[in-house]
């Protein structure tokens, strides 16, 4: 069963957390839906990991990269592949498995075909997705290197030159930050995500945030967006300013007056009281 919709309704972090978090498996396309001919983009995912992107579907993307790099001669890529490589097998593992590929050539690989293509990604204005889970995943396309989800989206907000699509995600500068997670960090964050980090004890505002830390407000809810959306930390309400307080009206009128006349009464049989008592202490002399 398929996932279809426009990323103004679910947006690609929030796309890519379902994935990482479902740990799902199988293609994710992505079509610009403001220009025509709509662009393609493919995104393919194993257990919550992407393994490729790419532009085309005839298993000739990584292919065509590694040409363009000059590390072998086309001839002998096209026989390994049509000879040593199987079909589902990653293509770069392959052919760094005969000596063709180093380490390093793969990681240069990933580094373009993926992560750069990731930061493209997430410039996509109201594009539309389709996640189709349980599609075989192309070997030809792979280079055996993969990263989470989450950590893909932490990399492409990095970059972003324009939030307006996530404008309306962004956390509230008068809420603030709690964290959700125990121990050492799984993600590698910049100096400027970690000194926001510490300030995940949900007793701040962001809005104190950005003061503290002299930057803008906006940069400060970007990040906190990102920490946010890879499940770092939760954004938490915060209490600010006075409680309202209830103004005091005077009594009516009618009972100050019965007050008053409560009161006096009291004090008449108080004086009352003490004349009795003092009387009964002296002697009552008679006249004859």
């Amino acid at each position: 069963m398929a996932i279809r919709g426009y990323l103004s309704d679910l947006s690609l972090p929030e796309l890519f957390h379902l994935i990482e978090q479902g740990k799902k498996t199988g293609l994710l396309t992505l079509r610009t839906a403001l220009t025509s001919p709509s662009i393609p983009y493919y995104v393919w995912v194993h257990q919550g990991r992407i393994v490729a992107t790419a532009n085309r579907l005839d298993g000739q993307g990584l292919i065509a990269l590694i040409e363009q790099y000059q590390w072998v001669s086309d001839r002998v890529v096209a026989k390994l592949v049509q000879w040593c490589c199987p079909t589902g097998k990653p293509l770069g593992l392959c052919l760094k498995n005969h000596g063709v590929l180093q380490t390093e050539h793969l990681k240069q690989l990933f580094q373009v075909q993926v992560l750069q293509q990731i930061g493209v990604l997430f410039q996509l204005k109201n594009a539309q997705f389709k996640l189709e889970q349980n599609v075989p995943l192309p070997g030809r396309e792979m280079t055996g290197l993969s990263i989470p989800a989450t950590e893909a989206t932490l990399m492409g907000l990095r970059v972003l030159p324009n939030w307006d699509t996530l404008a309306d995600k962004l956390p509230d500068p008068h809420s603030g930050l709690i964290s959700t997670k125990t121990g050492q960090l799984r993600y590698r964050l910049d100096p400027v995500e970690w000194q926001i980090w510490e300030y995940t004890k949900g007793t701040v505002s962001l809005k104190m945030i950005a003061r503290e830390l002299r930057l803008p407000i906006e940069k400060v809810q970007q990040i906190a967006f990102a920490l946010i959306t890879v499940g770092l930390a939760e954004e938490v309400p915060l209490f600010v300013g006075n409680l309202p307080t209830q103004s005091v009206e005077p009594l009516p009128a009618q009972l100050t007056e019965e007050s008053e006349s409560k009161t006096l009464s009291q004090s008449f049989v108080q004086n009352f009281m003490s004349f009795l008592r003092n009387s009964k202490a002296k002697p009552i002399s008679i006249g004859t």
